[in-house]
């Protein structure tokens, strides 16, 4: 059985910039020709001439924390989709809201090749602990499952006890979802005194893949690794047996650019990730993902060729990713307008024992109501479909810095 899931993975760079040449110019024309705001904004670039990703720099950046107002703009796509319903499979809805579409592709979120790097294989069972409710993690893995010759118990989130017993009788081969619920699945087994020695490997997402949480899942006897993915474009880069960074996707081209414009930095710089798709359906060319990583130099020692990055590193604005959720500025504002006792609010976000926590911290006079804090901590939820701790602070406590969200978490 090949090491690699294809030939593309181990192609040369003369090879890699030969197909760029082709592919790019191709899909930006189609971009232009199918798509409202690729053909407004687009309109005075000879598509032929963007033949490599350094000429992709002279093209505008379109960032996600506009897609909420464009799609509001022009619903619902921001004008930045070239299918329409019935060519499409699913539409899904992350906290924004933002709108994502997916196609009838086979492994349209070109999943599979993360998965075979992580050691999946045709026949194998997985336990798919990602959410299949509105947003699309679930998805993107079960269809690159599916496309390796894999059987998917979509398992979703909670109900530890029910995915214990599953796990028990049906004994998978591997795991996907974030690190930190697999740590609640096992520790759960562990309280049911349950045995799961099928669960040998694990492709993990959603969060950042601590060093101590791989550590413990190796002394479990299971072999975790990370893929690095958005709702937007799926996979952009996974986790290898190597373990030198992130190998780069064959089917995106990756730069990384200095925040807040869309100059490429150096290799090693920190910046932010802006990823342009072949994708046909949601053709995104320079795509801002908000997230900061850098490249590394060389290639990997496990044979694949495309350039590595780092991985997740934070977010370039105040948009943050929590147990695999986007919490944005605007819903912190919108927790703020449902209690008019909150002059101000600051969300803290820490990672004690490598577990995301979220502390909203509210200015509030004393003239506070009833169940207060429970109250807050419920708008919470309910807007970001996470919990929080909530704290009450006197009325000019917190920083003048203008935050609303800080990431508090080390990656040490």
């Amino acid at each position: 059985m090949s090491k690699y899931f294809d030939a593309l993975e181990t192609r040369s760079s003369s090879e890699r910039e030969s197909a760029l040449a082709t592919r790019l110019p191709q899909q930006i024309a189609h971009a232009k020709a199918n798509t409202a705001w690729f053909a407004e904004s687009l309109k005075q670039v000879d598509a032929a001439a963007i033949v490599s990703a350094a000429a992709l720099a002279g093209l505008p950046v379109v960032r996600k924390h506009d897609l909420i107002e464009l799609q509001k703009q022009q619903r619902p796509f921001g004008g930045l989709a070239a299918s329409r319903w019935g060519q499409l499979a699913r539409v899904f809805s992350s906290p924004g809201p933002i709108y994502e579409p997916e196609g009838r592709a086979a492994d349209y979120w070109r999943t599979a090749r993360a998965l075979y790097a992580a050691g999946f294989r045709a026949g194998d069972l997985v336990h798919n602990s990602f959410s299949y409710h509105m947003t699309p993690g679930a998805w993107i893995l079960e269809a690159g499952a599916q496309a390796l010759g894999c059987t998917v118990f979509p398992a979703g989130v909670g109900q530890t006890e029910q995915q214990v017993e599953a796990m028990v009788d049906l004994q998978p081969n591997g795991y996907v979802g974030t690190p930190s619920f697999l740590r609640i699945l096992l520790q759960k087994a562990d309280e049911l005194g349950a045995k799961l020695p099928s669960l040998t490997k694990a492709l993990v997402s959603g969060e950042a893949f601590l060093p101590p949480v791989r550590d413990e899942l190796l002394a479990r006897g299971i072999a975790g690794y990370q893929a690095y993915a958005t709702a937007e474009l799926g996979v952009i880069a996974y986790e290898t047996e190597a373990r030198e960074g992130l190998v780069v996707d064959e089917g995106v081209v990756v730069e990384i650019v200095r925040p807040g414009t869309g100059d490429p930095v150096a290799v090693g710089e920190v910046g932010e990730v802006v990823v342009t798709t072949f994708n046909a359906d949601y053709p995104l060319i320079r795509f801002g993902t908000g997230d900061l990583s850098a490249f590394l130099p060389g290639v990997s020692s496990c044979g694949r060729t495309n350039m590595r990055i780092k991985g997740w590193m934070g977010r370039a604005d105040q948009t943050t990713k929590i147990k695999g959720m986007f919490v944005h500025p605007e819903q912190v504002a919108a927790v703020i307008k449902r209690h008019p006792e909150i002059s101000r609010a600051r969300l803290v976000v820490t990672n004690p024992d490598s577990n995301d926590l979220m502390t909203l911290s509210c200015e509030a006079g004393l003239n506070r109501g009833e169940n207060l804090e429970k109250n807050i901590a419920d708008s919470v939820r309910d807007i970001t479909k996470l919990r929080a701790e909530v704290r009450l602070v006197a009325v000019g406590s917190l920083p003048n810095d203008g935050k609303v969200i800080e990431d508090s978490r080390k990656y040490d």
